[in-house]
């Protein structure tokens, strides 16, 4: 659960677009659909003797300020521990920094596009849009907690973090060859606060950004906070002032934008596909962190309306790599004489960490879901055991937490550091919360349900609802329970037929609706829907994060699928945010809110990916070690021999 965040706002996504399952900083999107992140790690070790890191506490001091603060210079810092890499690396451990450039890969996208703004605030924007920029610093797929230079070459902060001054490279070019400035870094924020989406402008409130100089940009906080300023200085994207400065940033763009990044928009037909094309004289393609990366000449990107037609479609061999979410079609369709022959390679690799999990999500403010005894009831409903069983052969988990696969998952009875947090807001909590942790019973796993669905009925009972003729009917007001389901055109719905069924026997009306990229957007944005399925990006640790999911200044974002919010809830993120790096503390802290928020019920828990699995067509090179976060695609390269030895291509 939480590939799904966030320009400034730290966040760690895999994109099966352009980037072919690479880990990359992401900004906050105004669609906020987002492709499922496979695996995030857990976090490291941090001692809680100290405030500052132990690479805080290096030789990198400078001095103190007339203020007494600690001034400290780096170029490569850490969220959480140490970085991995030092700060005169080479390369990336899991690149082939020799990796020959050239060639093609073909990737897909389901859906559909519109514009080239991925920060637009209506439209469909090209998936891949937002990786034309980049930002000042950069994770790796190994360390995906720390930030090495990009666009910057270093940053200097005091122990104060109110305030951090920030380097650019003067070799930092746009794609058309102008230099990327501190007023452009200025103007992207000016630029994102005034007509971004309303989440930035809220989480961002009282920071400034000014430039000082041609290369020197200052960032100031209204209080202090470590990890809001290492992560908004970290993963800031940088647009370019000359192009953006006449047009409106919340609007869709029909034409590409100017990047900064290793490939720019080439060619296109706008919902059918894009081709990104490498830029030779991209200014940062021999540092550290780019050596031996993005190696093709062009990235193809075909656009699909149905996820079984691409399927075919990478049978046949119109593009090179695609990610499995469906195990049914892993264990039935992946097969013929292509695979036989090699020509395609399955992987499949288990999930034994942090993971996206999928959610069915209640709309809270609609009168019909307020008692969450209503959600429960019908979270009862849904036969996980059987769909498992019946339709994706026993390869999907069950999540019971918003830390899935992480140590801040709660389990058992709360302990007293958990208790302690608890109690503060027992007049608003669930009880339940005090108890044991969330789980639900399984089904029989044969169909029927017919045990959740008794507990459900009596649930219902006790909210108010009464069965006559074989419909629910409210027994104050007789309005029947008949609720809309919103789905993605394209995407699996074979679980809603089921739960539709299982719902009717409860006396439940649930309308299914399925919808376009366009309206879906539109729907999910305006939060005009009852229900709805819900990637919820993989939480591999408790932070600031959590405010854009959860907490109530952040109800109108779509991050927030459910809507849930209360004072528990922000007090508790709040000081989640005040020990980020102080391990001790955030274990009871992550575990309490995890208690708060899945005794409310805001959404039901679907499932998850047991295994990760992906094909390609064997044309590539690859290094001999695999980043941990990612498949590592953008590390690959194009090999002319296994495209000639390939049976396909003897055919001819």
């Amino acid at each position: 659960m939480i590939n799904q965040i966030k320009q400034n706002i730290y966040a760690i996504l895999i994109s099966t677009c352009m980037m072919g399952f690479v880990i990359i900083p992401s900004s906050v999107y105004a669609d906020q659909k987002q492709t499922i992140s496979k695996q995030a790690e857990q976090p490291k070790d941090i001692s809680s003797s100290s405030k500052l890191s132990d690479h805080d506490n290096q030789v990198n001091v400078d001095s103190s300020n007339q203020n007494g603060e600690q001034i400290y210079h780096k170029s490569v810092f850490s969220l959480l521990g140490e970085p991995k890499y030092p700060d005169n690396f080479e390369h990336l451990d899991y690149v082939n920094p020799d990796a020959p450039k050239g060639g093609v890969i073909k990737l897909a996208e389901i859906g559909s596009f519109d514009n080239f703004n991925r920060y637009a605030s209506r439209g469909a924007p090209e998936k891949s849009s937002g990786a034309l920029y980049d930002s000042l610093f950069t994770n790796t797929a190994d360390d995906i907690t720390s930030f090495y230079p990009l666009i910057a070459t270093s940053i200097t902060y005091s122990d104060s973090y109110r305030w951090a001054e920030v380097s650019i490279n003067p070799k930092a070019l746009f794609q058309d060859g102008k230099p990327i400035t501190a007023e452009d870094v200025e103007f992207t924020f000016h630029k994102f606060m005034t007509e971004g989406v309303p989440q930035y402008k809220v989480y961002n409130q009282g920071v400034t950004v000014k430039a000082l100089d041609t290369y020197r940009v200052r960032i100031e906080l209204p209080k202090s906070d470590r990890e809001k300023l290492f992560s908004f200085v970290g993963s800031m994207r940088v647009i370019p002032k000359h192009f953006w400065q006449n047009l409106n940033f919340s609007e869709p763009l029909t034409t590409p934008p100017i990047g900064s990044g290793p490939y720019y928009i080439s060619d296109y037909k706008m919902g059918q596909y894009v081709i990104y094309q490498r830029n030779p004289n991209y200014w940062a393609k021999d540092l550290p962190v780019n050596k031996g990366l993005d190696n093709f000449d062009e990235k193809r990107i075909e656009y699909y309306m149905d996820s079984s037609i691409a399927l075919e479609a990478f049978k046949a061999g119109e593009y090179d790599f695609r990610g499995e979410s469906q195990p049914k079609n892993w264990f039935t369709q992946y097969q013929g004489k292509y695979f036989d022959s090699n020509d395609i390679i399955k992987q499949e690799k288990p999930v034994q960490t942090a993971t996206d999990t999928r959610w069915l999500a209640f709309n809270l403010q609609k009168d019909l879901f307020q008692d969450v005894k209503v959600r429960e009831a019908i979270t009862l409903a849904f036969d996980f055991e059987w769909l498992n069983h019946a339709y994706y052969y026993d390869s999907y988990k069950r999540p019971f937490s918003f830390f899935e696969n992480t140590i801040y998952a709660a389990h058992g009875v709360p302990t007293e550091q958990e208790l302690k947090w608890l109690t503060n807001f027992k007049d608003i909590i669930p009880e339940s919360a005090f108890g044991n942790a969330y789980s639900l019973p399984k089904s029989d796993g044969l169909g029927f349900n017919r045990n959740n669905l008794l507990k459900a009925t009596a649930l219902l009972k006790q909210a108010g609802w009464k069965i006559e003729n074989g419909k629910l009917l409210n027994a104050k007001n007789q309005q029947p329970f008949e609720f809309e389901l919103v789905t993605f055109l394209g995407d699996d719905i074979k679980y809603a037929i089921p739960f539709q069924q299982n719902l009717a026997r409860l006396g439940i009306k649930m309308n299914i609706v399925t919808l376009d990229s366009a309206q879906y957007l539109r729907r999910m944005r305006e939060r005009d829907y009852d229900m709805m399925p819900r990637n919820y990006n993989a939480v591999e640790y408790p932070s600031s994060d959590l405010m854009i999911l959860w907490g109530s200044e952040y109800l109108n974002s779509s991050w927030n699928g459910s809507g849930l919010h209360n004072k528990a809830i922000d007090g508790i993120i709040g000081e989640i945010t005040k020990n980020v790096d102080n391990q001790d503390a955030l274990i009871p802290l992550g575990r309490a809110l995890d208690r708060i928020l899945t005794h409310e019920y805001p959404m039901i828990p679907m499932w998850y990916n047991a295994n990760t699995y992906y094909a390609y067509w064997n044309k590539f090179g690859q290094p001999t070690k695999q980043p941990t976060y990612a498949v590592g695609v953008d590390s690959w390269w194009y090999d002319a021999d296994k495209v000639a030895n390939l049976s396909k291509n003897k055919e001819r």
